[in-house]
């Protein structure tokens, strides 16, 4: 599984790289702290939410730590969804930690 860090997404994102970034947490998780470009898609929804993921576009997959984002791909990658996917290892509290120290922790 391809993996990305919050540094790194940060640099991309700057420079102007075409991603999408889907949070995958609840909605009360969204509300609390949040990566102002990232689309809340739960991870209970995605599969009925497909047609909202671009394959043509590289998705990163975010969640609180990284493990559901992780196992949110794996599903997606098991049901032959054909765009590529990224885990942003550490999720949300590596963003705050590494990148935007603004965004709250829980």
């Amino acid at each position: 599984m391809d993996q990305i860090t919050a540094t790194e997404l940060k640099a991309r994102m700057d420079s102007g790289e075409d991603v999408q970034l889907i949070d995958v947490r609840q909605p009360h998780e969204y509300e609390y702290a949040r990566i102002p470009t990232a689309k809340l898609i739960p991870m209970g929804d995605l599969m009925t939410r497909l047609d909202e993921l671009d394959p043509s576009r590289e998705a990163v997959i975010h969640c609180h730590m990284g493990g559901r984002s992780a196992r949110v791909i794996q599903g997606l990658q098991a049901s032959g969804y054909e765009g590529r996917l990224t885990n942003l290892a550490g999720g949300i509290t590596a963003w705050s930690m590494e990148v935007d120290p603004s965004v709250p922790t829980y």
